[in-house]
């Protein structure tokens, strides 16, 4: 299922070299992590309710193409990596400029975290289905987990 988001950007999402400044990437990437994740029926008051939240261990944008100041973007979300469990995942990003020119690649690996005993958890049933419904990326792969 591919999943895209087009947003009007804010004037704080630009430097004084009247292009997107290099943090505003990554908000928006995470903005569409949550919709995603409400789109497919488990919104923010579904992680309240289950205690879990998702943790990133490494992010990583590499820039393609300027976005200036005053256009819009659309940014996507394709899982690249899945546990057999889903307990840990790689998320990838592109981010399109008006223009529909590729801007930026970002790419997270993360997993979920207990909220309450602040260890890595598997998600609840309500959430394993998130993963397996996204666009895969070409190079997917199965996270393997070292116990």
């Amino acid at each position: 299922m591919e999943f895209k988001v087009d947003f009007t950007t804010k004037w704080s999402d630009f430097d004084p070299n009247r292009h997107m400044r290099h943090t505003a990437y990554n908000d928006y990437a995470a903005e569409v992590r949550v919709r995603f994740f409400a789109g497919q029926n488990f919104t923010l008051e579904d992680f309240s309710k289950h205690n879990i939240g998702p943790i990133l261990f490494t992010e990583e944008t590499s820039f393609r193409k300027e976005i200036y100041i005053g256009e819009n973007i659309s940014a996507n979300f394709k899982v690249s990596g899945l546990s057999k469990d889903n307990e840990r995942w790689k998320i990838t990003h592109e981010i399109f400029n008006q223009a529909g020119k590729l801007s930026a690649i970002i790419k997270v690996y993360g997993a979920w975290l207990d909220l309450k005993t602040r260890k890595l958890t598997v998600p609840p049933k309500e959430a394993q289905h998130l993963f397996l419904v996204a666009d895969k990326t070409d190079d997917f792969e199965e996270i393997i987990l070292k116990k």
